[in-house]
């Protein structure tokens, strides 16, 4: 059974300014997400889920479908404030989604096969879609999934601090620490993470979670039963977000499974502010020229 694709295009993308997840950056307004669905069916994907909230589906299904018609399984799930379907009967407010791993639960009736996720507005590179699907086809169980890691020096944005997921690898290859830093810069020709008002020093080559992760719906259960708890505990803090890390981090921790972190030499891009939209789109101009793409994806 091929593995599936699990988008995260849910994003209020408030740094941003607009829906960046449907943006043109391509020559003929191929967005991000097109790219990573090109990898991914040339990897060896079977089937795309989009996670989106629910009044962006005609505007996804009116730009993807054409598209993809005969060249992969689409399907789409709606990430959304309803906590009942959790068990949690109190109202908590909330001024943005719950987060990523939040997310992923909105795929739990839709897939049934080992799975990745991708954020929708990331830049990953066909390596990193080839890695992890001869993972998810030869290697993944239960108790073993992966993550792609990314050097932190191939993951920054010029115009402002992004967060970063910081991994720890064993000897083996194996995940034994993950800690979000949410404000990683670079800086006088070094990187940088700031925490309560502290500047740290970060070595080019850190292995960093872009949040591309491999799964079985096994995790699910396991998602689920954090969220809850999560929920309950920052109820009062309207700006928390259950990230995909605390996952990560849960089943590390506890032994419940390891995660073999893939590397990658790719350089990602993204677009986390609006300024960095000239940048991603010469960087697909410059994947185009060297032949990586085609300068009409679709056809």
């Amino acid at each position: 059974m091929k593995p599936t694709l699990l988008i995260l295009a849910a994003g209020m993308a408030s740094r941003y300014g607009s829906m960046k997840q449907i943006d043109g950056f391509g020559p003929n307004g191929e967005t991000i997400i097109d790219y990573s669905i090109y990898d991914a069916i040339n990897a060896g994907f079977g089937k795309v889920v989009f996670i989106i909230k629910e009044e962006f589906v005609d505007n996804f299904k009116a730009i993807f479908e054409p598209k993809l018609k005969g060249k992969i399984e689409t399907d789409y799930v709606f990430q959304n404030f309803d906590l009942k379907q959790f068990g949690i009967e109190e109202e908590i407010y909330r001024e943005k989604p719950w987060g990523t791993a939040h997310a992923i639960l909105s795929g739990r009736n839709a897939i049934k096969e080992p799975f990745c996720v991708i954020n929708a507005d990331d830049y990953y590179g066909f390596d990193a879609f080839k890695k992890m699907v001869d993972f998810l086809t030869t290697e993944v169980t239960d108790s073993n999934y992966s993550i792609i890691g990314y050097q932190i020096g191939k993951t920054l944005s010029e115009f402002g601090a992004v967060s970063r997921g910081v991994c720890q690898v064993d000897a083996s290859g194996n995940l034994t620490e993950i800690v979000e830093r949410t404000k990683v810069y670079p800086k006088d020709g070094a990187i940088f993470y700031e925490e309560d008002g502290e500047e740290f020093p970060l070595d080019y080559e850190t292995p960093v979670s872009m949040n591309f992760w491999g799964f079985t719906p096994a995790v699910f259960p396991i998602t689920e039963e954090l969220f809850v708890k999560f929920a309950e505990e920052n109820k009062d803090k309207p700006k928390a977000e259950f990230f995909i890390p605390l996952i990560g981090e849960k089943l590390v921790k506890s032994g419940q499974a390891s995660f073999k972190v893939v590397p990658t030499a790719n350089k990602w891009f993204g677009v986390t502010y609006k300024e960095d939209k000239p940048f991603v789109q010469d960087s697909i101009d410059q994947l185009i020229k060297s032949g990586a793409y085609p300068e009409n994806l679709w056809n």
